[in-house]
């Protein structure tokens, strides 16, 4: 006698493969965090790199795999660094931390970003690279000087600066010369962007 549970074979293997896709997701995810990325590092990984404002952020379901937990955000893009030219950016990501589920996973209407994006998995799924590393919330003051800073204070993010740009043929601009000394904190905006801009050898 053969015992069947009821389902196709081919939806035990569709379902097989969502666990170890989440699995896999799981494991990329933590290692993202232990994995340390400077400036030319986060650039290189980055399939696009832009400015600008979250328009929303809805945690939902993956519209495939209901079990799969992401956060679709739309962004209005006010430059592009890296990529192709675009107005508008909608991209989904795997939330991955429960808690994360609660905060739109750190995105909200009306913030303003500089994200360097990774390409989109099979799945449709991406993410800053480097996780908090590569997604640098911008403060302005009064003034309206604009600050940038990403989920780890910055730190490192200089590290190997003059050496980086060698390796990459980078002519960095004089006004991020003393940043090779930054260990950490809020970076200005437009001095990062023409660091990144020098990475992608864009002209400034």
């Amino acid at each position: 006698m053969r015992l069947t549970t009821g389902f196709p074979a081919s939806w035990r293997f569709c379902q097989l493969g969502l666990l170890l896709s989440l699995s896999s997701l799981c494991i990329a995810q933590q290692a993202a965090l232990g994995i340390h990325r400077d400036i030319s590092q986060l650039t290189d990984e980055a399939a696009t790199i832009f400015q600008g404002r979250v328009v929303s952020a809805t945690v939902e379901p993956h519209p495939e795999f209901s079990s799969l937990m992401t956060v679709l955000v739309t962004m209005h893009v006010d430059e592009v660094l890296k990529g192709g030219t675009v107005r508008e950016i909608t991209f989904r990501q795997y939330v991955w931390d429960v808690r994360a589920r609660y905060n739109g996973a750190g995105y909200s209407k009306g913030q303003e970003l500089l994200l360097f994006l990774r390409p989109p998995s099979q799945y449709g799924l991406t993410s800053p690279a480097g996780l908090q590393q590569g997604r640098f919330v911008i403060h302005r003051d009064a003034a309206g000087r604009a600050e940038a800073v990403n989920g780890d204070g910055n730190l490192g993010l200089f590290d190997r600066l003059p050496a980086n740009a060698k390796a990459h043929r980078a002519v960095l601009p004089a006004a991020s010369l003393s940043l090779a000394s930054k260990r950490s904190g809020p970076v200005d905006v437009t001095v990062l962007k023409q660091v990144v801009r020098a990475f992608t050898g864009q002209s400034q």
